[in-house]
């Protein structure tokens, strides 16, 4: 299979603490998306220094990538969604093109 045969999409990934992840995904859901990938206890470096992975009993200070790719016209409403948790959170967002090899997973 060769990429020409992909059908493009939107990929929506977002990195927020802990207890945002439930809003995060209800917000998926809500727009339509057909499903996400949600990794908690993610760590890594940034703007708010650096944060660890897995707390041993605390989960709610560890952060959560949640991941979701949609058709291209239902990516605005995630994002627009999503912006104003990230106005009152430490989250990220990255909004990337993707190409898909089942397409009816996602639409």
């Amino acid at each position: 299979m060769s990429t020409t045969a992909l059908t493009p999409m939107t990929k929506i990934e977002i990195v927020v603490p802990g207890d945002d992840a439930a809003d995060i995904a209800e917000l998926i859901r809500s727009v339509g998306a057909r499903g996400y990938t949600s990794v908690s206890g993610v760590s890594g470096f940034g703007h708010h220094g650096a944060r660890g992975g897995r707390m041993l009993f605390n989960d709610h200070d560890a952060l959560t990538l949640l991941i979701t790719v949609v058709p291209d016209h239902r990516a605005d409403a995630i994002v627009a969604g999503i912006r104003p948790i990230l106005d009152r959170t430490s989250g990220v967002m990255f909004v990337s093109a993707t190409a898909v090899s089942r397409p009816d997973y996602f639409a």
